[in-house]
């Protein structure tokens, strides 16, 4: 299992972020192909510094994961970001330790 984690750090106005979100973001996410589970959430008791969202992506793989990002669901999904997250984004992968 391979999984990408995305963080969010500036979060201006959080019930917009939150609709925005929920009624477009997660529909494209949920529209990338060999994506197994995608969950996300907003971190209870951040601090200033800490992330204030996290979502995770899993796939069976990192090629699957690769190949998910750069179809078209996949580019859709990664082009969505600037529409809602212009700042502190950061996406990691992090291979599932068995």
């Amino acid at each position: 299992m391979h999984d990408v984690i995305v963080t969010y750090s500036s979060i201006p106005d959080r019930a917009a972020y939150s609709a925005y979100y929920r009624g477009t973001h997660a529909p494209l996410v949920r529209a990338m192909p060999e994506l197994e589970e995608f969950a996300w959430g907003f971190v209870s008791d951040a601090g200033e510094d800490d992330p204030k969202l996290i979502a995770r992506l899993t796939f069976p793989s990192r090629d699957a994961a690769d190949r998910s990002f750069a179809s078209d669901a996949g580019l859709a999904t990664v082009n969505d970001v600037a529409n809602f997250a212009t700042e502190g984004v950061a996406v990691v992968h992090v291979p599932r330790e068995q």
